[in-house]
């Protein structure tokens, strides 16, 4: 089921998530409506709390050319950092149309819980690193845009509120 992607500003997306304790099958259908959710967008990330569940998981993609590689992370956690980083062009499904430079480290080792509860963990270069970050910073109530200086920042705010308005006369 494709779920709603809440838009900024939303307070929900400013809060830390609650870690996953247990597996369920609302978790697992909760991550199959992620990833459709995601595919539909079309985004190659998308965390839970982006569709109002206060939960620490994130989906993530970021083929876009060949077989999908979905993954499902669960209480994921960054456990390196090369001091190497890049700078890529964000963007967020939570803020539609707009798009900033934001400096990441270039490569992290995520330690996470996969949905049979195995500890996993892996290297993420490239795309699939500033991909990890960014999901990681919703699960801290972190938007890209908080990386961005007050006025570009305010300027994104305010044409996230005209888009929220716009959308709800059309309703």
């Amino acid at each position: 089921m494709i779920r709603s992607i809440l838009i900024h500003p939303d307070p929900r997306l400013k809060k830390v998530c609650d870690p996953v304790t247990e597996i369920t099958p609302e978790l697992r259908l909760l991550a199959d409506d992620m990833l459709e959710t995601m595919y539909d967008a079309p985004g190659i990330g998308l965390a839970a709390p982006q569709v109002g569940v206060m939960k620490r998981m994130l989906v993530m993609d970021c083929i876009k050319d060949g077989p999908p590689e979905p993954m499902v992370l669960i209480n994921p956690g960054v456990v390196w950092a090369s001091e190497d980083v890049s700078v890529y062009e964000e963007g967020c499904l939570s803020i539609p149309d707009q798009y900033a430079e934001v400096k990441r480290p270039a490569e992290v080792t995520i330690r996470w819980m996969d949905l049979d509860g195995q500890d996993q963990e892996r290297q993420f270069a490239g795309i699939w690193a500033t991909c990890v970050q960014h999901e990681i910073d919703h699960l801290d109530g972190k938007l890209f845009i908080d990386y961005l200086g007050p006025l570009k920042r305010q300027m994104i705010t305010r044409k996230m509120e005209k888009l929220k308005r716009e959308r709800a006369r059309a309703v």
